[in-house]
């Protein structure tokens, strides 16, 4: 009886109570609908994420690249930039990497490239030590002086922000300023602009494109291949190590008597080109913008209004009339002012070609870049009557909104 009496308690005691039951099953329903609600939460955030219109995740910071190749203009297009007081402005400065690394080819130096502008546009300088000096001034950096910024403060004591700088005396007044400043200043202004011409494929700018910390928006410089030719032909030596890392010739200098080069440029114009306009990616909405050379000389403020509004940058009345004086000089330009900005008459400098350039390289230029002269809007020559004839003009009429998405409309 005294066994009998004992065996319950122990029974008892061996299994957990009913409300401990109730208690660890409630325990694990909690848990386990806090685990379905997290995951639940981070899936919508998710979702949410991939579909936010791009507005609401953009920095405050606007970064535009300028993306063109040699001889086309783009010096001019990122001084339309660069004077801008809201604007800290830098020509190439890939041109950095090319030098350094010049053995290897274009693609492979696309990645370097890449990673070095993603620096600059987020104002980290530190990405030249690889490239340049330990010890070194503003002078160090590749066309800094044609850079307001630099030479304007807090960059340069010499120039306030809203004056439009000469190269030559920023040259003289700012070049020994330390290297420091130029990451100073960057991180000053509202606008981060980059002219680049070492980018053949749209698609390696993706990660810039996708990067959240970045509000990057592409102005496609274009320019027609024949006037390209010919003003590639005043710049042949200063050309010649570019070239050759075009052509993957392990660091040996080429000139592009054949025009290899030039085959080049327009594919990688027709690649860029079709990429962000042919089922281009989500992301490219409203970032992608292809402007002509000729039709930025033909009527100047219109094009340059399109453009700002486009970088969300307004066009002030001291830009307006040095944009004027600058596009109404004398003349096309000489060749020593292949790589200036100097005051000339800029429909002139457009049609130069056509006065210069001999029918027989016209044909050759023609059959290496006629995909490009025809998808970017340019008509083709049939004979060298055509060619001096200047009344025909050789620029196909832009419709609204061809070189954009559809939803940019600068006219509006």
């Amino acid at each position: 009886a005294h066994m009998s009496h004992k065996t319950p308690k122990m029974c008892i005691s061996c299994f957990p109570s009913a409300n401990m039951v109730r208690l660890r099953i409630s325990s694990t329903i909690v848990v386990v609908f806090l685990m379905i609600q997290t995951g639940f939460l981070l899936f919508m955030y998710a979702r949410r994420s991939s579909f936010i219109p791009q507005s609401e995740e953009k920095p405050s910071r606007v970064h535009i690249l300028i993306l063109s190749s040699w001889r086309s203009g783009s010096s001019f297009v990122g001084q339309l930039f660069s004077q801008h007081p809201d604007v800290f402005y830098l020509m190439e400065p890939a041109w950095h990497v090319w030098v350094t690394m010049y053995q290897n080819s274009a693609k492979v130096l696309h990645m370097a490239v890449r990673d070095l502008v993603r620096s600059v546009f987020k104002c980290d300088m530190s990405v030249f030590d690889a490239y340049m000096p330990w010890k070194r001034n503003l002078s160090n950096l590749f066309q800094w002086a044609v850079s307001r910024a630099l030479c304007s403060a807090p960059a340069c004591d010499s120039f306030q922000r809203t004056d439009i700088t000469n190269e030559m005396a920023c040259k003289t007044l700012c070049g020994k300023y330390p290297f420091s400043k130029v990451e100073e200043a960057c991180k000053t202004y509202s606008h981060i602009v980059l002219k680049e011409v070492r980018f053949f494929d749209l698609t390696v700018l993706y990660p810039l494109l996708t990067d959240l910390s970045l509000n990057l928006k592409i102005i496609h410089l274009v320019r027609d291949p024949r006037a390209v030719a010919k003003s590639r032909e005043q710049s042949v030596k200063a050309l010649a190590r570019d070239n050759g890392i075009v052509l993957s010739t392990n660091g040996s200098k080429v000139e592009d008597s054949k025009y290899k080069v030039m085959q080049e440029i327009c594919r990688s114009h027709v690649q860029i080109y079709e990429t962000a306009t042919q089922k281009p990616p989500r992301f490219l909405k409203d970032r992608y913008l292809m402007i002509r050379f000729e039709d930025l000389v033909q009527d100047p403020l219109s094009e340059i209004r399109d453009m700002y509004k486009f970088a969300d940058l307004r066009l002030t009345p001291k830009l307006e009339s040095w944009i004027y004086n600058i596009t109404h000089g004398q003349g096309p330009g000489k060749k020593r002012e292949a790589f200036k900005i100097t005051s000339r008459d800029a429909v002139n400098v457009s049609q130069a070609w056509r006065n210069i350039l001999s029918f027989h390289k016209i044909k050759k230029v023609q059959e290496v870049c006629k995909s490009a002269i025809n998808m970017l809007g340019y008509k083709l020559l049939d004979s060298e009557k055509e060619q001096k004839d200047l009344s025909l003009d050789l620029v196909v009429p832009r419709r609204r909104n061809q070189f954009s998405w559809s939803s940019f409309n600068p006219k509006n």
